[in-house]
């Protein structure tokens, strides 16, 4: 969950403290991820990766441009709550429409964390730029639905490996349309790789290793921790202040979203 947290800080940072530029700072991530992942299934003995497709691999790709754009003029807690949010409510809503049900509780939470999002992105001093909102949400649900294109997958390194390997070409097209002389350095570039390597490559690799020891629940559960650490990085790195307005919005979306999967189906 710290890797998780990690991308939005870093590419908070990038963004800010560096000439870097969204496209780059995209191009570059998704890059050094798909060597990481390519990397890391050479030393397990598996060879190229061949698993993923284009439309999986266009949702992350549309996910990462977003998430990057977004983070220009959002703090990273109030980035990464929105991510999370948008995230899980997609998640939840496309299982409402394949027939699942929410039952006294888990509408309770559902609506709490709907309107927790809606609060957040209310008019006032405090709200989020809604230019940088509605890029965060869009990559939102561009996770949501690359994470249910995801189930049953196969192998998930490997799978991994294979979509963030279909997006160089195009995050590549993207760097190179956003490029200027004076719009990458070496350490936003090194923000990226990081983000892209590290916080991307190894961190999925290590969630994905860890998933098949969890409960679904304790999964789902151990997630509601991203925004809070994005956030307290945010605060050491960044010195983003918390408003009330961020602190409520944050209680009622991750508190709305335990009381949806607290009631699901615990599996091993």
């Amino acid at each position: 969950m710290v890797a998780f947290a990690a991308n939005s800080v870093l590419c908070r940072i990038a963004l800010k403290h560096t000439a870097i530029d969204p496209g780059s700072f995209t191009a570059i991530r998704l890059v050094s991820g798909a060597l990481m992942l390519w990397l890391l299934l050479r030393l397990r003995g598996t060879g190229p990766a061949r698993g993923g497709s284009w439309s999986s691999a266009l949702a992350l790709f549309a996910y990462a441009a977003c998430f990057s754009f977004a983070y220009v003029s959002l703090s990273a807690a109030t980035g990464a709550l929105l991510l999370f949010g948008a995230v899980q409510i997609t998640m939840v809503g496309h299982g409402l429409w394949k027939g699942e049900r929410l039952h006294g509780r888990q509408l309770i939470g559902f609506a709490l964390a709907f309107a927790g999002l809606i609060g957040l992105l209310s008019r006032g001093l405090s709200a989020p730029p809604l230019h940088g909102a509605a890029l965060m949400l869009a990559a939102g649900v561009a996770w949501g639905v690359y994470s249910l294109r995801g189930k049953g997958a196969g192998d998930p390194t490997g799978v991994t490996a294979g979509n963030f390997l279909r997006t160089v070409p195009i995050a590549l097209l993207l760097g190179l349309w956003m490029f200027d002389d004076g719009s990458l350095d070496s350490a936003g570039a090194g923000y990226a790789i990081a983000s892209g390597a590290l916080a991307s490559g190894i961190g999925y690799a290590i969630w994905y290793a860890a998933l098949p020891m969890l409960k679904t629940t304790t999964a789902a559960t151990v997630q509601l921790s991203v925004p809070l650490i994005a956030a307290l990085g945010g605060i050491v790195f960044l010195a983003e202040p918390v408003t009330l307005r961020l602190a409520l919005a944050s209680i009622a979306v991750l508190g709305g979203i335990a009381m949806v999967i607290g009631r699901g189906r615990d599996s091993t």
